[in-house]
Order: structure tokens, then C-alpha cells, then sequence
């Protein structure tokens, strides 16, 4: 399945915050749906309605993507 991709620099890397300010670095399908990277990791207290591009200073919602590079 392929990956939605940032919409300034076309990667498809992303972090989410907690509230404390910890990092999760994950990725979003088609779908829109947001998983971590490492299958070992939870998205569980992460404030998954803004993503943080770890390309770039690009930040917004999963419906800002793209699927186009």
C-alpha cells in the first residue's frame, strides 16, 4: 500500500506529539490511516489530528496530503 506523502516536500515521514512533547515517527496510507513506524510502538496518548513533516516546517492534517510526487 502506498504511502500519502507531505504536500511542500513530498516525503512520507511524519511525527505526532504527546502531551508531554515526546516524538512518534509515522507514516499514513491511502486510507489516511496513521501508523507508527516501528510495529512495536503505539499511537496511544498521541494527538494524531496534526502531523509535524520531518522533512521540512510543513505541519497540518491528513486531509492535506498528497498522493502525487
Amino acid at each position: 500500500m502506498k504511502n500519502l506523502l507531505c504536500p511542500q516536500c513530498k516525503i512520507r515521514r511524519f511525527y505526532v506529539l504527546n502531551a508531554v512533547g515526546e516524538r512518534l515517527v509515522v507514516t499514513v496510507t491511502e486510507d489516511k490511516e496513521i501508523h507508527p513506524i516501528h510495529e512495536a510502538e503505539s499511537l496511544d496518548g498521541f494527538d494524531t489530528s496534526l502531523l509535524y513533516c520531518l522533512g521540512c516546517s510543513w505541519k497540518g492534517t491528513v486531509n492535506m496530503l498528497t498522493d502525487k510526487f
